[in-house]
């Protein structure tokens, strides 16, 4: 028997299948748009994601012969919402994280509520991305999407309904909406209010390894199930991914290196200091622990943007040698620092400014400047952003002595070793890269008695491959171009207007 984890992000979905030790059975990977159809706008739609989904799901249920799924749960991206009717049908598009048409509704909660008192509530910062701006905009500027509603759904609980079971949303995801209380552990009735929304509208919550149902035996056998399969809840990706890198106890983070990079670190009581440096702090997947995040919404995305407008030859050579083109991009820099310096803010900044205007920015070109020299100084400004982020979360009580890295950019053993020099704190490389994948199975399996708990599940299966410690020399350097990327963000924001 196998266990299921499910992972739907901003760009694609995986599902992987992995044995109880934790060694892969079998994966699928699917791609799909992102769409724009204002500036501003950034959409899913949620039929064609749970189209790629389901044929991820065919794949690897086909492979899996003699090791039928027993049971799975969902890795779900944060705040992207999906509006359906009573009587099955999605209604709109679900904007996406960095989606902005929100704005005004969330800086309405600033001066309606406070910062202080939202993330009391919450567990989070002021942002527009949150799922409850969303709801709000529908409602203000799409009232019959509103009134239409008959559940606002996330994807991790809109997969769960998809797959034929109760809507289910967890506890981690629930605190991406803005909407729940961390503490209670219900949503609030005091954001509801103040927001005027309709609490029936929304999904019903459970810890994050809690089995909500079994698959009908019709959408079982479409999708390539035997009988029996058992739907798990999950949690927000981060928090899985953390649980999949083993991240279990204080000193401990995961480092997700994917499309948007992030920090994320498990302690066992609310810190109040991580919201007035603008993080959240909200459940994590495993029981009685808190969870922070850290991150920058471009992150890996950055390296696409440069293969998409910048790297013809490289794409050109990777399609001659049958290699990745990311390894032919990151393959060309050498240990040599850039001259150049990246803030990577193409998508606002994420953490610790929270600051959805903010614009990228490329610092120190000259006609001597060469390819190599760009494409170092884009992975030193991604990671320059997290070790900012790391200043913040020490200054905050939240000491990290070891960063475990997921996501794909754990491929490149180059990438981990210049995150090492710069974070001046060791990255550990998994033996399965697919952590967010694991950490939904390993929910699956604690709450169908494959674990006797998620300390034995983690045991079990997490496995270190590889540790990149800093270089000290390099590290020192990077110290001091770190205080000078300190200022780049401050100096360039007054210019954001005027662009």
């Amino acid at each position: 028997m196998s266990l299921l984890g499910l992972d739907v992000g901003t760009t694609g979905c995986k599902a992987v299948a992995f044995d109880r030790s934790g060694q892969v059975l079998a994966k699928a990977y699917r791609e799909y748009p992102l769409l724009r159809p204002r500036p501003g706008w950034l959409e899913l739609d949620p039929e064609v994601v749970w189209h790629n989904l389901q044929a991820c799901i065919r794949e690897v249920n086909a492979q899996l012969l003699n090791d039928p799924v027993q049971a799975l749960a969902v890795s779900s991206q944060g705040e992207a919402v999906v509006p359906v009717s009573a009587n099955g049908r999605v209604l709109a598009n679900s904007p996406v994280t960095f989606d902005t048409r929100s704005r005004p509704q969330g800086e309405w909660w600033e001066h309606t509520l406070g910062r202080r008192r939202l993330h009391a509530i919450t567990g989070q910062p002021v942002h527009p991305m949150f799922t409850i701006n969303k709801i709000m905009w529908w409602r203000d500027h799409e009232p019959d999407i509103y009134q239409r509603t008959w559940k606002f759904l996330c994807y991790g609980d809109f997969v769960l309904w998809k797959l034929g079971v109760e809507p289910t949303i967890d506890h981690t995801m629930a605190a991406r909406t803005m909407a729940f209380d961390i503490r209670s552990r219900r949503w609030s009735e005091e954001i509801l209010a103040l927001a005027n929304l309709d609490a029936d509208k929304l999904p019903q919550t459970a810890p994050s390894g809690v089995v909500v149902g079994k698959i009908p035996a019709p959408i079982a056998s479409e999708l390539g199930f035997e009988a029996g399969v058992l739907a798990v809840t999950g949690g927000h990706d981060q928090p899985c991914g953390a649980l999949g890198a083993g991240v279990m106890r204080s000193g401990e983070a995961m480092y997700a290196i994917g499309t948007t990079e992030c920090i994320a670190p498990v302690f066992n009581q609310p810190v109040e200091r991580l919201g007035d440096d603008g993080y959240p702090c909200y459940p994590h997947v495993a029981p009685d622990m808190y969870i922070t995040l850290a991150g920058n919404f471009t992150g890996g995305a950055l390296l696409r943007w440069y293969r998409d407008v910048l790297g013809f030859e490289e794409r050109q050579i990777a399609a001659q040698t049958n290699q990745d083109v990311y390894d032919v991009i990151i393959g060309q820099v050498t240990e040599r620092p850039s001259n150049l310096l990246v803030l990577p803010h193409f998508a606002g900044t994420g953490s610790p400014f929270n600051d959805p205007a903010a614009r990228g920015a490329i610092v120190g070109l000259t006609f001597d400047t060469r390819r190599e020299d760009l494409v170092k100084a884009i992975l030193e400004g991604v990671t320059f952003e997290l070790a900012l982020n790391l200043k913040y979360l020490r200054r905050a009580g939240i000491d990290i002595t070891e960063l475990r890295a997921i996501g794909g950019g754990v491929k490149s053993r180059t990438w981990l070793q210049i995150k090492a020099d710069i974070m001046a704190t060791p990255v550990v490389a998994l033996a399965v890269s697919e952590a967010a994948c694991l950490g939904a199975s390993l929910l699956a399996g604690w709450a169908t008695g494959a674990y006797g708990s998620l300390r034995e599940a983690v045991e079990t299966t997490v496995k270190v491959k590889e540790t990149f410690e800093p270089v000290a020399a390099r590290a020192q350097f990077y110290s001091e171009r770190l205080s000078v990327y300190e200022n780049l963000y401050p100096a360039l924001k007054a210019l954001n207007p005027l662009i």
